[in-house]
């Protein structure tokens, strides 16, 4: 393996750069509950890498559990990576210091493997920027078995071709299992060459044959004059024609002992991950396609998860997470027992404030509000609580597979507000499919409709935030054929907006159109985009992610200067039967329910909840009732 410098080298230097940067603490490691494992006798080092800055790294789960997983195997060791600030990416080059991981400090390139999770196309930048500060060739056919394995998961691997020729394999689906299955594999394995080329493809085939790993160099990808795919061709005998996703079931232990950054997280909280999946089967949604089928933990277990979290952690505040806290089939009863336990009163424990980040309206009952207000600060006034409507008409609610009634949006925000709250925050989406202009006015309609019952209830003192959103069409959702509003229609579409909600305790935020149409372009991408993901990365994106350092006029000189067109990919609505670039990776849900789910979504024909309800057949699970197993 090579190692760009020593440790006794690069911690002295450090020292004398951390100084000098904003948030040095961000770049230090030994946070409580971190594990320092010897570098020394352990034989098989994992670098886990998120491509963005340290507070938003260290909010992410699937970072704690995939560190508390790799750590848990015997012979393994995981250290976390997370891309500097400018300021310290400028002193890291000019001090010729390579990027670090945070435990030993040890080079990036001095592991035997990077793991990147790739959460928003945005990060995709970022990422090369962290590899090029580790002094690792970008392009996986530049590095061989004297380079570290580069992998990447997460919900972007579902269509990671804009990013294939910077990785030697990605892995679908939930990496729980896989992950220590490709470290025991690893740990095994014996090279059978002195030539570290053929030592990489190597290892690569038998890394291959793992549920749910994808090889992109193993695969060809060809084009129509048009600049469609014409064909995805398996080309090494270890390619199989489809990559099925990994589903965990049932969930494993959460982690107990997540790291207690020293710099304030994006999240500062406990968080129990209470559910996985959705069956709701909204339209617009690819984290409902691509964690289903549901699966839930017992009350039990979550209340010994959050005893033992808040002791090793010192939090007072536990997020109850899910893609819908309120889906969740004993909520009512768990956070009532969270109550009790950890009661608002001075005479009792201390306190624990719960949070529920997803909330469904349609499941939202006045008992729950009423619970909500029994934590801590509970007798005075609440100042917010947070539900998505999705749209403003019952129409387009239907056609999107919403399954939310105009009544049951009135009876939420009734109970909030009857219950203390005096605030609500509520999230819409234009660019949906089948929508116009009077289901935007619809928007409109309805938070004034919401905005007049707070006032009933608490005067000048009720608000209501409303943010709008612009939908981005993401592989293997029933979304994927459809296309992103022009810029001319979402102008029109704000326009209302703007002028329909000037009350002063409305307010409206908007999500940025030029960050739409570069993550749709990103997530609707092929293998040829990855030229100008590299060229945009030369010209100096990185952290797009971040408003301060994205430019969209960069991007599209990079788009050009490749020979490729952004509008070809985010504004180009696709024929049910084109190859799409995803077509080869299995998200579970077969093209033939998401076929069937797109005809819907233009009739407005309701798809029943699978989860408790008749099986939809989606192909995501093996229930009885139509499921195919997720065959494409």
């Amino acid at each position: 393996m090579i190692s760009s410098h020593a440790y006794t080298i690069v911690k002295p230097q450090l020292d004398a750069i951390l100084p000098h940067v904003t948030k040095p603490a961000r770049y230090t490691g030994h946070e409580w509950n971190c594990i320092v494992k010897d570098w020394d006798t352990t034989p098989v080092r994992v670098a886990l890498a998120y491509p963005d800055i340290y507070e938003v790294g260290m909010s992410n789960l699937a970072v704690q559990i995939l560190y508390e997983v790799w750590n848990r195997q015997a012979g393994v060791l995981c250290e976390r990576v997370f891309a500097p600030w400018p300021d310290m990416e400028e002193a890291l080059r000019q001090a010729h210091l390579p990027l670090y991981g945070l435990e030993s400090y040890h080079p990036l390139a001095d592991y035997d493997i990077i793991g990147f999770t790739l959460p928003y196309e945005l990060n995709y930048t970022t990422v090369l920027n962290m590899l090029d500060l580790a002094g690792l060739p970008i392009r996986s056919a530049d590095r061989d078995a004297r380079h570290p394995l580069v992998i990447g998961g997460g919900s972007c691997a579902y269509n990671p071709e804009p990013l294939a020729p910077f990785f030697d394999l990605f892995v679908l689906g939930e990496g729980e299992e896989v992950a220590a299955e490709l470290t025991q594999i690893y740990a095994g394995w014996q090279p059978s060459s002195d030539d570290p080329a053929v030592v990489r493809r190597d290892l690569l085939r038998r890394l291959a044959a793992i549920e749910g790993v994808y090889v992109p160099s193993f695969y060809d990808v060809t084009y129509h004059d048009d600049g469609t795919v014409a064909a995805i061709t398996p080309i090494d005998p270890a390619a199989r024609g489809a990559i099925g996703r990994r589903v965990v079931d049932p969930l494993p232990p959460p982690p107990t002992r997540p790291i207690v950054p020293f710099v304030e997280a994006i999240h500062d909280r406990a968080v129990v991950e209470i559910m996985r999946g959705c069956a709701r089967g909204c339209r617009f949604c690819q984290a409902g396609t691509i964690y289903r089928p549901v699966r839930e933990r017992p009350v039990d277990e979550i209340l010994a998860v959050i005893d033992e979290t808040l002791v090793h952690t010192g939090h007072s505040e536990v997020a109850l997470l899910s893609l819908s806290s309120t889906d969740y089939s004993r909520i009512e009863q768990l956070v009532g027992q969270l109550i009790t336990r950890y009661p608002a009163d001075a005479a009792g424990p201390r306190h624990l404030t719960i949070s529920l980040p997803s909330l469904r309206i349609d499941a939202f009952s006045v008992a729950l509000a009423r619970l909500l207000t029994q934590q801590p600060g509970g007798k005075g006034p609440r100042v917010g609580l947070t539900f998505a409507p999705e749209a403003g008409t019952q129409r387009l609610r239907d056609a999107i597979n919403k399954g939310v009634t105009d009544d049951q949006i009135m009876h939420a925000a009734a109970a909030a507000f009857d219950a203390g709250w005096t605030g609500l925050k509520l999230y819409f989406m234009v660019g949906l499919p089948t929508e116009t202009m009077d289901d935007v006015q619809g928007i409109v309609d309805l938070v004034h409709r919401v905005y007049r019952l707070g006032r009933e209830q608490h005067g000048n003192r009720a608000r209501v935030s409303v943010s709008v959103a612009t939908l981005v069409p993401k592989p293997h959702s029933a979304c994927q054929w459809h296309t992103l509003d022009d810029e001319a229609t979402l102008e029109e579409k704000q326009h209302l907006l703007r002028q329909g909600l000037r009350r002063g305790n409305i307010q409206l935020s908007w999500h940025d159109p030029s960050t739409s149409l570069l993550e749709a372009t990103l997530a609707r991408g092929d293998r040829r985009m990855a030229a100008a993901v590299q060229d945009a990365w030369r010209r100096g994106s990185r952290l797009d992610a971040w408003s301060e350092f994205f430019d969209l006029g960069r991007w599209r000189e990079a788009f050009a200067a490749v020979g490729l067109d952004m509008d070809f990919y985010a504004r180009r609505a696709r024929a049910l039967d084109e190859v799409l670039p995803w077509s080869h990776l299995n998200a579970g849900c077969s093209t033939a329910f998401l076929t069937r789910e797109a005809g819907r979504m233009d009739t407005g024909e309701p798809t029943p909840n699978c989860h408790g309800g008749p099986c939809g057949g989606c192909g995501a699970c093996d229930r009885d009732g139509g499921c195919d197993g997720g065959a494409i």
